[in-house]
């Protein structure tokens, strides 16, 4: 994946450096710096609305700066608010794409120019400015088609039709913001250019340096700031030895489960993670006494375990607590999903699993081969039916291997093109029920799709943490933490891991603004709460800013 950004890095400067050389000008200093600071200003404007789904300013600023500054400016503007903005947003697969269709926004704001002859009413504006929209998340669309399907022409009416309701949000938005702020853009844009000479024409001899440092500077991060999963995690915890839904929130035992379990599968022993004080084991301890409720009984086993620490360290047997939960006929409160992570957590703790609990999960499969989050009858899930296989592992009754045989056909059926899996058939992909599926499916003995894992990893931001979806970034040490596990290839129940923690590099916090999945399990799903958007602004300034002196030196600042 870094190779490809870097190879689009040099061909957006190429691209620009070609346009310059056709115009064979010299630029005005301060044009040079009008550029960056739009550029900057694009890449802005798309984090402030990173709340509003595909509702951004960017696409109006770039086709406003190519209009008034000419092709080369506005394809560089557009370029460059392409890649900038990705180090909020993280890096992957679509920022080429996203990169060229900004870019030749901006050439189309050039040509508009030429076409009006400079002179442009408020509506003609808007209206081009939402065509260019629509066309700019048409190419997002493309490639996807290009990055993840078998590029068949009826995938790519698939991704067309189902981007079309994003799309149109967007040229909505584009029209809404050139109506708002589109002409008083232009306008002092103008009374700026009237003043200086636009000129460009690269220094012959710097180009080939210049494009050489780019790829550099483009490939390098990755390897530079090596943030991982882990690191994410690890610098998210708080002072108290707890983790938060996100960075700066307050820990919670939900949370601070499911990371001690994403450590533990990577390798890092759980007993010894503290941020100058408790550690987060010492956290759960504190913690078991009050937990009542059966959910809270079984995460806090695992974890524990996973984490080396006896189930009895608190001074209260939280094995025989969950005992108690388990009715007569082998389940927990009727809910499939409550007594998979029983069993999960009996078999953690080594007490003996009663065998009615296992033949009571076989006995809720629906007719599809999944599992739902109650009882049979219900509408199945991908997270449910990924927690029953890891809870019926090892379980050779006749009834329990055809149950997991059929369960392992469900998930098949229901993995997307995109390599992910849906919360349910036909919905979008997610990280947290790819993740269900994925330790289901090694549970169950079989070998995920590598598609399942290039998925998981291209949600993987610059800082570590893993995006909810493509579209919906959301608590995401939850997120982060259980996409580690598949990651590890560790099915539930983790085996306790006490080891020394390996040396890592604290990833920089970057907490985009979070919406949160519709929900009901206590285990893979959640209820609605945003957290508050919190970028790193120094290493995102610092970034930007070299990129663009070595994007724009070509231009002859310096």
């Amino acid at each position: 994946m870094t190779w490809q950004l870097g190879a689009f890095s040099v061909l957006a400067l190429a691209l620009a450096a070609g346009f310059a050389w056709y115009e064979r000008q010299r630029p005005d200093a301060r044009i040079v710096a009008l550029v960056a600071t739009l550029a900057a200003f694009a890449a802005l404007g798309r984090i402030a609305f990173a709340a509003l789904p595909n509702v951004k300013p960017t696409t109006d600023i770039v086709l406003i700066s190519g209009y008034a500054l000419g092709g080369a400016p506005g394809f560089v503007v557009g370029a460059l608010a392409g890649l900038v903005s990705n180090f909020f947003f993280g890096q992957g697969p679509w920022t080429p794409f996203q990169m060229a269709a900004w870019g030749a926004t901006g050439v189309l704001g050039a040509g508009l120019a030429t076409l009006t002859r400079g002179r442009i009413g408020r509506w003609p504006l808007a209206l081009v400015c939402a065509v260019a929209g629509y066309a700019f998340a048409a190419v997002q669309d493309l490639g996807d088609w290009v990055t993840y399907s078998d590029h068949s022409f009826a995938q790519l009416a698939v991704y067309v039709g189902k981007g079309s309701g994003f799309d149109l949000v967007h040229a909505a938005g584009c029209l809404m913001f050139a109506l708002l702020f589109g002409p008083a853009m232009l306008r002092s844009l103008r009374r700026f250019t009237t003043r200086l000479q636009v000129t460009w024409r690269p220094p012959d001899l710097a180009v080939p340096a210049i494009l050489a440092i780019v790829a550099a500077i483009a490939i390098a991060p990755s390897g530079a700031r090596a943030a991982t999963p882990a690191s994410y995690l690890l610098a998210a915890q708080n002072s108290d030895g707890g983790f938060p839904a996100a960075p700066g929130q307050p820990s919670s035992q939900l949370f601070t489960c499911w990371v001690v379990m994403g450590l533990a599968a990577d390798g890092t022993a759980p007993a010894q993670v503290s941020h100058g004080g408790p550690t987060a084991i010492t956290y759960l301890l504190a913690q078991a006494g009050s937990q009542t409720d059966a959910g809270a009984l079984e995460r806090t086993i695992l974890a524990l375990r996973a984490g080396g620490a006896s189930v009895t360290s608190s001074g209260r047997d939280l094995v025989s607590a969950l005992e108690r939960d388990v009715g007569r006929n082998g389940s927990v409160s009727d809910q499939v999903n409550l007594t998979s992570f029983a069993v999960l957590a009996l078999r953690a703790a080594g007490a003996p699993v009663p065998s009615r609990m296992l033949r009571w999960l076989v006995r809720q499969q629906d007719r599809d081969g999944g599992f739902g989050f109650s009882t049979a009858g219900g509408v199945s899930d991908v997270d449910d039916t990924g927690a029953v296989l890891e809870a019926l592992a090892g379980d050779y009754a006749p009834g329990a291997t055809r149950a997991r045989a059929r369960a392992v056909r469900f998930l098949r059926r229901t993995h997307n093109r995109d390599g992910g899996f849906p919360q349910q058939a036909g919905e979008q992909s997610n990280a947290q029920s790819t993740a269900f599926a994925v330790q289901g499916l090694i549970a169950a003995g079989g070998t995920p799709s590598a598609s399942a894992f290039a998925y998981l990893s291209s949600l993987t931001g610059a800082d570590g943490h893993v995006r909810y979806s493509r579209s919906t970034d959301q608590t995401p040490v939850w997120v982060t933490a259980q996409a580690l596990m598949a990651l590890a290839r560790k099915p539930l129940p983790l085996a306790p891991v006490t080891a020394a923690v390996r040396p890592r590099s604290h990833a920089h916090r970057r907490v985009p603004r979070h919406g949160r999945r519709r929900g009901g399990s206590r285990h893979s799903r959640s209820i609605r709460r945003d957290s508050g958007t919190s970028p790193v602004l120094a290493q995102l300034t610092a970034d930007a800013g070299v990129i663009a002196a070595l994007a724009l030196a070509p231009a002859g600042l310096g």
